[in-house]
């Protein structure tokens, strides 16, 4: 407990019999629920987790289990839930593998027991070595999505949306529909998106990446296309909730003149590239009109980007510090 406020910590866990226990024992005193969500793990990790609630754990471990494998962003879900369900003030996650320190869990949740925000993301990649500490493909997969997510969720100034150090306000979850949350490995991306649509004030936090060997299941080939058809359908939805349907804004005209004149010019000056290419030249009406599209179109995209970030700079706060 801080500031009279209740902490629980959402432990999602497949197959960690390697990490769950460390990860139980470090667990800073002020913690006040330690819930782990087995999400249908085949190996030993719900033995452990059962052996330490009747030893050192005590009454803080809870255990919640899935009947099968949901993903990560389904056992994150179910931990808000019970801590929606048992009114705890302020819920933080931490993955079960290790890789978040605890010794930053008090900054972690700082802003959200302060008031200043209602959600908290910690921040891998401003760390001063993340290049030698974090896997090359990770960090450039990370990025690409953080990239795509400022864009989707309106948090245009956000670093690292991937990582799953975070923490949320109680009145937060109680706002967002849990059950229409993405289950899998784009839970925060898809979060973000929710979060803004309801303005809710994000803090990141810089925290110290941690990779000791641990092995991760994620294919970025794979998950790449995958999170960025979410963001893009996640993009639609937040304009139309937040910029038709409760107030109109005029950038959503811009983004689409924008898209559709992009697209046109663009289309259409590949295709007299290829025509240039294989039947000779092109007139210079057809390379104007193409031009005048594809300029136009990106005009229109980059005041809409600019309006988005007018309307959005007051729910985002980036902290440098760890006080």
């Amino acid at each position: 407990m801080i500031s009279n406020k209740k902490i629980a910590v959402v432990v999602p866990a497949h197959n960690e019999a390697d990490h769950i226990a460390e990860v139980i024992r470090s667990m800073p005193s002020f913690v006040d629920h330690i819930v782990i969500v087995d999400d249908y793990s085949s190996d030993q990790t719900v033995n452990i987790v059962t052996s330490m609630q009747a030893s050192d754990a005590g009454d803080r471990c809870i255990i919640l289990r899935h009947t099968y494998n949901q993903g990560v962003g389904a056992a994150i879900a179910t931990g808000y839930r019970w801590a929606n369900e048992h009114q705890v003030p302020v819920t933080t996650v931490m993955a079960g593998d290790g890789q978040m320190d605890p010794a930053e869990l008090a900054h972690i949740i700082a802003p959200v027991v302060d008031g200043q925000a209602e959600y908290v993301k910690g921040n891998r990649l401003i760390y001063a070595d993340v290049w030698n500490v974090m896997p090359k493909y990770r960090f450039l997969g990370n990025s690409f999505l953080s990239l795509l997510t400022k864009i989707a969720s309106g948090y245009w100034k956000m670093v690292d949306s991937q990582t799953g150090y975070t923490a949320i306000s109680l009145q937060t979850l109680q706002r967002i529909d849990l059950k229409a949350l993405y289950p899998s490995y784009g839970f925060p991306n898809d979060l973000l998106v929710k979060l803004n649509v309801i303005n809710a004030r994000v803090v990141e936090i810089p925290i110290r990446p941690i990779y000791a060997g641990q092995k991760s299941g994620i294919r970025l080939s794979s998950v790449i296309p995958r999170i960025s058809w979410l963001l893009l359908r996640g993009f639609v939805w937040r304009l139309w909730v937040k910029y038709v349907v409760r107030d109109f804004h005029p950038l959503v005209f811009f983004y689409s003149f924008g898209i559709l004149f992009f697209s046109i010019g663009s289309l259409f000056g590949l295709y007299l590239v290829v025509y240039r290419l294989a039947a000779g030249p092109v007139s210079t009406t057809s390379a104007l009109f193409a031009s005048l599209f594809f300029i136009s179109g990106l005009q229109s995209l980059f005041f809409a980007m600019w309006f988005d970030m007018e309307d959005n700079k007051e729910l985002f706060i980036k902290r440098d510090d760890r006080r």
